[in-house]
């Protein structure tokens, strides 16, 4: 196939303006939002197939779309501000979002999804590549680029990051396609802008002279690639995962699946005899002890982490670290609303030599992962502020080490409820924003129903070490 590269043309620039004047008091960045400031402005876009519509009455209708759909999201439409004594705010001040219209003529829809690697003209999908959040204070804090192909059109969404998550990026998304085929003012999505959680700090970070910077090289050469699993697969992968895990009673273990109690603080043999069985029976019957499965995605992220720590070739001394973006929303006490905008987000590490990532099977490397995600509740949420709050900062993002996997976004985001009026997605993509050797995202699979899509992107020789694993590649859907 030849090359894609330098295909897409812009062809006009213009701001766009809420339908009506926002009512917002200045909202106050919060200690999930502060840390995005060194990061990329996140970049997530849908392919679709060609609109009914031509391309002006499109941009024109697209447009129109936005501007009532930024009267229920008037942040998206401000500027960052910082005041006197060091605190950020997101002004929502109504100064407006870019609308940027592209085209690539040479460019077809099987272009974008048909090949083994994520070709690169995907990158000028979007706009504001490689800025980074704090420049929010004197740029729009999102971008909307429709590309128009041969057969098809592009919507790629730019937002800075310190102002919203993955989980408010796809609200907004979602209300801006249901805008756009009807809704009007009746859109599902009503956002919560409160400030009144634990999240909301009196600490200031303290910003370097000229701003922050993105922490990781944004120049190195990497391999980014979909790999897709099918609900099949990933049932089969968490059935195998579960299948021999031990009950823990208090303190206690015995094989089976893992429950926890509080009947018993006593080191249990697992034998399997008939006093064992009647004690845990009678737990069960008496709700003192709960089931705990590992998840499917977690399973899938064990799968991901060994073939990764395989493929680089580690000593087996060397820790290795696997992180999870976890939405601590539903996990706070008192609860966030679920439609909270801003980031609610937080870094949870699991640690783990890669000896031991290899040495033993994948239900342990998934038993590790879904100890530290379930053990993420109101306290430890609570303690990771505290700690930042002794020492302010923005979020390292990078892979320093060679030996770290990091996750972000989520297959449960609604990535393929976005019906701009012509039809759901055929693919989702994102841009260049935010990735490094080590970055993973995941994305709901096109076909729903559990499916998920994984987008990897490693350096050129750990990609290849995983095309090639045997126990990872047998859970891919072969295309």
């Amino acid at each position: 196939m030849p090359s894609l590269e330098n295909s897409v043309t812009v062809i006009s620039r213009s701001r766009v303006f809420p339908d009506q004047k926002s009512t917002l008091v200045d909202l106050k960045l919060s200690v999930s939002d502060l840390p995005m400031l060194s990061c990329h402005y996140i970049q997530k876009g849908c392919l679709f197939t060609r609109p009914h519509l031509p391309p002006h009455a499109l941009l024109s209708h697209l447009k129109h779309s936005l501007s009532l759909t930024l009267s229920h999201f008037p942040p998206l439409a401000g500027r960052l501000s910082t005041s006197e004594d060091g605190h950020v705010f997101l002004s929502c001040n109504d100064a407006g979002a870019d609308f940027v219209s592209a085209a690539a003529k040479s460019v077809r829809v099987g272009d974008v999804i048909g090949g083994i690697d994520v070709p690169d003209v995907v990158k000028e999908f979007f706009t504001y590549d490689r800025t980074v959040s704090y420049d929010g204070h004197n740029r729009p804090i999102l971008a909307v680029q429709v590309t128009e192909l041969n057969d098809g059109v592009f919507i790629g969404c730019s937002v800075n990051h310190s102002v919203t998550d993955g989980t408010s990026l796809w609200n907004f998304i979602n209300t801006f396609a249901e805008v756009s085929r009807g809704a009007g003012g009746n859109v599902t999505r009503h956002p919560d802008f409160t400030r009144e959680s634990v999240l909301i700090s009196p600490a200031v970070l303290k910003v370097p002279q000229g701003g922050p910077k993105v922490t990781f090289n944004e120049n190195e050469p990497l391999r980014e690639r979909i790999f897709s699993f099918s609900r099949e697969q990933i049932l089969e992968l968490k059935a195998m995962v579960n299948k021999k895990r031990s009950w823990t009673v208090g303190n206690g273990e015995i094989n089976g699946v893992e429950v926890f109690g509080k009947q018993s603080n006593d080191k249990l043999n697992g034998k399997e005899n008939g006093k064992l069985t009647e004690m845990l029976e009678s737990l069960l019957l008496r709700n003192d002890v709960v089931a705990v499965e590992i998840s499917s995605f977690q399973s899938l992220s064990a799968l991901l982490w060994r073939a990764i720590t395989r493929a680089r070739k580690l000593p087996s001394s060397k820790t290795t670290t696997f992180r999870m973006a976890v939405n601590v929303r539903h996990r706070l006490s008192p609860k966030l609303d679920p439609e909270y905008f801003g980031n609610a987000i937080q870094s949870v590490p699991t640690f783990a030599t890669a000896g031991e990532v290899l040495s033993r099977d994948i239900r342990w490397s998934a038993d590790q992962l879904n100890r530290s995600v379930a053990a993420h509740q109101d306290g430890k949420i609570r303690d990771t502020v505290a700690d930042w709050e002794a020492n302010p900062r923005c979020f390292p993002l990078g892979n320093p080490d060679g030996a770290s996997v990091t996750m972000g976004s989520s297959p449960r985001f609604p990535m393929y409820d976005n019906d701009f009026g012509w039809g759901k997605p055929v693919a989702v993509r994102s841009g260049r924003a935010n990735k490094f050797d080590g970055k993973i995202s995941a994305f709901p699979g096109r076909d729903g129903n559990g499916s998920v899509d994984l987008e990897v992107v490693l350096a050129p020789e750990t990609m290849a070490g995983i095309e090639t694993d045997g126990e990872f590649m047998r859970y891919v859907s072969k295309k």
